[in-house]
C-alpha cells in the first residue's frame, strides 16, 4: 500500500453517498459548509488528497500523480464497500473527479465538477504549464517559514480567477486552514498532480456518458471559457454559471452551490 489516506465517512444506509474531492491547498474540511446542508439528504465521504492534510504518501513521488491517486480513491471505495456514489470535485479535485469519471464510469451515478478542466490539449501547452508549475513549486519549497507561506497564499489568491475572494468575510479563516498544509508536500502535489503533468482528457470526454454538472463562477472568465468548450464536446454536460463567485464557488456562494447540487443529484 503506497498511501495512508486520511478520510472521514459519514454513512447512513438510507441516504445516497457523495464523495468530495478538494482542490489544491485544501483538505478534508474543504466542503464543510455545504455538507452541513447536504447531510439532510446524503451520506458523505471526504479525504485529504496526496500532498494535503494528514494523508501520507508512502511510495515515491510518482504516487502524487493523478493516475495512482485515482486508483487509490477507487481502492478506498472498495475497502469501504461503496459500489456506486455521487461525486463532487473542486479545481484540482475536479480534474481528478473527471479522470475518475472517464476511467471508472461504473462507479459514479452523477458527477459535479466545480471550476475544473480536462487538462491541456497539446504537448506545447503542457510543457509551458510544467515550466510555470515548477517555478511556483520552487517558491513553495522555500516557504517553510509560516510567514513566507502566508505571503505565498496571499499572492496565490491575487490570481484573476479568484475574483473578489479576498473581500469575503471568512477569507482569513480559509487562509488559516490552508496554512495547516505542509509546503514541501504541496510542492510535490503541484509538480506531479498539476495541470501540466495531467494527461489530456479532451478526447476521452467526447466518449463520456455519465451526466456531468459543470459549475463556474461569473468572475472566473478563464474557466467559463474552458467549461463552455467542454459542454460543446459532450452532450451529457450541463453548464451553470454562478453569480457572485469566482473560482471557489462553494466558499464564496455556498447557498447557490448547494442548491445546484441538490437540484442536479
Amino acid at each position: 500500500m503506497k498511501y495512508n489516506l486520511n478520510y472521514y465517512l459519514n454513512l447512513n444506509i438510507n441516504k445516497p453517498l457523495i464523495l468530495f474531492l478538494h482542490g489544491f491547498m485544501g483538505n478534508i474540511n474543504e466542503f464543510d459548509e455545504a455538507i452541513k446542508v447536504l447531510t439532510e439528504d446524503f451520506s458523505y465521504l471526504t479525504l485529504d488528497l496526496p500532498g494535503h492534510g494528514k494523508t501520507q504518501v508512502l511510495g515515491s513521488d510518482e504516487y502524487y500523480k493523478i493516475q495512482p491517486t485515482a486508483q487509490a480513491v477507487i481502492n478506498l471505495l472498495d475497502k469501504l464497500k461503496i459500489g456506486k456514489c455521487y461525486l463532487i470535485g473542486y479545481s484540482m479535485g475536479g480534474r481528478l473527479a473527471l479522470y475518475l469519471t472517464l476511467h471508472f464510469p461504473e462507479r459514479f451515478i452523477k458527477v459535479a465538477l466545480e471550476s475544473a478542466s480536462p487538462g491541456l490539449a497539446t504537448e506545447a501547452e503542457r510543457l509551458e504549464r510544467l515550466r510555470r508549475d515548477a517555478q511556483i513549486a520552487r517558491k513553495l519549497s522555500r516557504n517553510i517559514i509560516q510567514t513566507d507561506f502566508a505571503a505565498f497564499l496571499s499572492n496565490w489568491y491575487n490570481q484573476p480567477i479568484f475574483g473578489h475572494i479576498k473581500n469575503h468575510p471568512e477569507y482569513d479563516r480559509m487562509i488559516e486552514s490552508r496554512l495547516q498544509n505542509n509546503p514541501n508536500e504541496l510542492d510535490k502535489s503541484l509538480r506531479f498532480m498539476g495541470t501540466g503533468y495531467q494527461p489530456s482528457l479532451w478526447e476521452k470526454l467526447q466518449e463520456n456518458k455519465i451526466t456531468l454538472l459543470l459549475l463556474v463562477g461569473e468572475y472566473d472568465k478563464k474557466f467559463i471559457s474552458i467549461n463552455t468548450k467542454m459542454a460543446q464536446v459532450c452532450k451529457f454536460i450541463q453548464l451553470k454559471i454562478i453569480s457572485n463567485a469566482g473560482h471557489n464557488i462553494h466558499f464564496e456562494n455556498p447557498l447557490a452551490f448547494v442548491e445546484n447540487i441538490k437540484d442536479f443529484f
